[in-house]
């Protein structure tokens, strides 16, 4: 799917926030007993008690003319120290740990449901299977406008407010109230939350009749055993090459990034190092015990792949194992180890660095306690217009690093691919940027109104011979114009093809979920294009 300037920002903005884990948390958080948390965290940094820092607030808290937040103050200090150091180490809220660490672990409590938020109406997009909404028969298009006997609609319903009312501890309950289209009353379930769990692997589908596709889009504690059933599964349906896909993958567990690229490695080759100053060096190599360790292999990442993405794009690109296709990668080389505190908060310390086969380090430049430049890194490569040309990267001749074969690799900043394919810009328009948030209204709503005659397609391709019939770009322009976007159709005419595929895969996947949407998205995708022609052109895998 082309994708346009518009939403490459609203992604960045969204995926630059999952990098930078905590920071934005630790701001907003509300500790309790930062007290003792501060105390412990001096000495887990071995500072000790009796520090300058500590003698400080306990003489604020006893001598101080005004009563003060000591709490606060605390919960100041640590934000600001922490904060003079890299960008990746963070401070995290006790009351922030365990929805934080459930994105690694793989799963977590609530009561399975997919959801946006429209109207100030929280809209059910899916159901996830055999979880315990769908137990207690809730709907795909049912509204949640009551939770626990209390009114859940209006300007005070966002995501995270949805989030930490909708999950908790498993075997608890929760009251819903449910508006369902063509119901004029409100329904009452009783939904009692359980584990949900967060896959890795989005999807794993035959692109092509001898090449498999799987999309990886976290590395969390089920990774490495969902690839191995990926993988199993494409095998058996006649997969000899695959296609590994790492956009907006921002990492995760290091141990299930090194068990993975095992999976494609012969024996003995270097997966990734790592060495820090407490540090000794940490070598991990491939045992030959691999699954796909000889069929051809090609990555594709983009600037969103983050950590545990470039270790695996990083060991396949040194080995000279499979080609990586896509755009410069994010530049996490930092390796952040997690320590808990005596509160139940914790800190993630930067305590060494990584670095790929060859000896380089991909950690872009940083500036210590400069976390809002670091920030915008993205942000100013696509000024510098590094998403559009690959001529706009310039590395340094201290940077460059060879592989086996010889081929030249760079260091200094995120992985550079070996085959560039530039950000799609085609389409567009300044009518498109103000329409960009209705897409996905409107293809809720059109999918709402016609549920019941769109379940009756069961494949993408016959959903999608419907949805050509149906007029949509007339419909949505519409739509855009009742919320104040005058049509403009010069413009609209060069933003026609994006609006009306986009259109179309979103209201794919709330119909058939990911294994329609994918497929359907991949199809005009060019970076996907371009790995199905490597394969067919490529020397490396001819």
């Amino acid at each position: 799917m082309k994708r346009n300037s518009f939403i490459a920002l609203v992604i960045f903005l969204c995926v630059t926030a999952g990098v930078l884990l905590g920071n934005l948390m630790a701001r907003r958080a509300n500790v309790q007993n930062n007290v003792t948390s501060f105390s412990a965290l001096i000495r887990q940094i071995g500072i000790g008690q009796g520090s300058r820092v500590d003698e400080l607030l306990n003489i604020i808290n006893q001598m101080y003319i005004e009563d003060v937040d000591i709490n606060q103050l605390t919960d100041d200090a640590m934000i600001f120290i922490m904060s003079e150091l890299d960008p990746h180490s963070v401070f995290i809220p006790a009351a922030d740990l365990a929805a934080v660490e459930s994105e690694l672990q793989g799963s977590f409590s609530g009561i399975g449901v997919q959801f946006n938020i429209q109207n100030d109406t929280i809209m059910v997009i899916s159901v996830i299977r055999g979880g315990p909404s769908e137990k207690v028969g809730l709907l795909a298009g049912d509204r949640i406008v009551e939770v626990d006997d209390s009114v859940f609609v209006g300007k005070e319903v966002n995501n995270e407010r949805v989030l930490r009312t909708l999950r908790g501890e498993k075997g608890t309950d929760v009251k819903l109230g449910i508006k369902r289209l063509g119901t004029p009353e409100i329904l009452h379930y009783t939904v009692t939350r359980g584990d949900i769990p967060i896959h890795s692997v989005d999807i794993a589908y035959m692109i092509e009749p001898n090449v498999g596709f799987i999309r990886l889009s976290t590395f969390s504690a089920t990774t490495y055993n969902e690839l191995l059933t990926a993988l199993a599964s494409l095998r058996n349906q006649g997969a000899q090459r695959l296609i590994i896909d790492l956009r907006e993958n921002t990492g995760g567990l290091l141990d299930q990034a090194i068990l993975v690229v095992n999976e494609f490695l012969p024996r003995g080759q270097m997966i990734v190092y790592s060495e820090g100053r407490a540090r000794p060096r940490f070598s991990a190599r491939a045992d030959g015990s691999g699954s796909f360790i000889r069929q051809p292999l090609i990555l594709l990442i983009d600037e969103f792949s983050a950590s545990a993405s470039e270790i695996f794009a990083g060991a396949v690109q040194d080995n000279d194992r499979g080609l990586i296709i896509g755009r410069r990668s994010f530049g996490k080389g930092l390796v952040q180890q997690q320590i808990g505190l005596s509160d139940g908060s914790a800190i993630r310390l930067t305590v060494a660095q990584y670095y790929t086969p060859t000896g380089r380090s991909i950690q872009k430049p940083f500036e210590m306690g400069n976390s809002d430049d670091y920030a915008m890194d993205i942000w100013n490569r696509y000024l510098h217009g590094e998403f559009h040309y690959k001529d706009s990267i310039q590395f340094a001749d201290s940077l460059t690093f060879h592989t086996p074969s010889g081929r030249t690799v760079f260091g200094g900043g995120g992985i550079m691919p070996d085959v560039f394919v530039p950000h799609d810009t085609i389409a567009r328009t300044s009518y498109l940027n103000r329409v960009g948030g209705f897409i996905h209204q409107f293809a809720f709503q059109y999918t709402d109104q016609n549920r019941v005659v769109l379940n009756n397609f069961t494949t993408w391709q016959t959903l999608e011979q419907h949805l050509d019939k149906q007029k949509l770009l007339n419909s949505f322009v519409k739509f855009a114009e009742e919320r104040g976007v005058k049509p403009n159709w010069e413009e609209i005419n060069r933003s026609k093809d994006f609006i009306e595929r986009r259109l179309k895969v979103l209201i794919t996947r709330n119909i058939l979920g990911d294994d329609g949407f994918f497929p359907l998205l991949h199809r005009d995708d060019p970076t996907v294009i371009r790995a199905l022609e490597e394969f067919r052109t490529n020397e490396m895998f001819n």
